[in-house]
């Protein structure tokens, strides 16, 4: 599986990433990734988390936290960072 990991260049992929999060299902206005690194091989996007006045999670956070988690799942698998 690891034969098909393609090097990427950050920008490419964050456009990769923000149409993945437009047309998924569970879209709220709003959500976007903003940066990307890679630990180990797995990609982590970044990007407004939508916090109260408090600096609370709010559930938007939720929707976002999940969006990223899935951006790494299906993305780790075919992409590595080049720069």
């Amino acid at each position: 599986m690891h034969d098909t990991i393609q090097p990427i260049a950050r920008q490419s992929l964050l456009i990769v990433a923000n149409e993945i999060i437009q047309n998924h299902e569970d879209y709220i206005q709003g959500i976007s990734a903003t940066d990307v690194t890679e630990r180990n091989g797995v990609l982590v996007f970044s990007g407004e988390y939508f916090l109260d006045e408090q600096g609370l999670p709010t559930p938007k956070s939720t929707a976002v936290f999940n969006m990223f988690k899935h951006l790494a799942h299906v993305l780790s698998e075919k992409y590595t960072l080049t720069d």
